[in-house]
């Protein structure tokens, strides 16, 4: 697994051998060249093995997604913030089938970090009230609720949330 600023020197060595293509009169070498840079600026935000990892929880290949994730050894030092929180994101959904304790921990984290995409976070804010309302924190659960409610402005957590609040009122 490359340091995140690997990806960026090579990059930059990459596009100073498709400048000197350029220069050479090789235009179509250049533009290749440049395209092979292009794809390490990519895999510098978008973090390959957590695209992978993704695909494989779109699959409910939860432990595919596990493997993906194993590759990432260091997170603070491979991925960006964005991603990092990603990662925690996808640690706790896929330790929320076994360890809650775990996932809670992870899914804290991610919100804490931050998820850029709303509905990423309503995700991980209902995933915690269920933790909650497992461990009996009623209270907490409610106001996660509340929070996730605000996040989901397309309404795509809408059953979850109704599933919730009826087991809420059993407790």
């Amino acid at each position: 697994m490359f340091h995140k600023n690997i990806k960026l020197i090579l990059a930059g060595l990459i596009t100073a051998f498709a400048v000197y293509q350029f220069t050479l009169g090789n235009i179509m070498n250049g533009i290749s060249i440049l395209l092979l840079a292009g794809i390490f600026v990519l895999f510098y935000f978008k973090n390959e093995f957590i695209l992978l990892a993704f695909l494989q929880l779109r699959k409910q290949n939860f432990e595919g997604t596990k493997k993906w994730l194993d590759y990432i050894k260091n997170p603070e030092a491979a991925l960006i913030v964005k991603q990092q929180g990603y990662f925690n994101y996808l640690h706790g959904i896929i330790l929320s089938q076994t360890n809650i304790t775990q996932a809670e921990k992870f899914l804290r984290k991610a919100v804490k970090i931050g998820l850029p995409m709303d509905h990423d976070l309503a995700m991980a804010k209902l995933q915690l009230a269920g933790i909650a309302m497992t461990k009996r924190r009623k209270r907490e659960a409610t106001n996660l609720m509340a929070e996730a409610k605000k996040l989901d402005k397309h309404g795509m957590l809408k059953d979850q949330m109704k599933m919730m609040k009826d087991q809420m009122k059993k407790i």
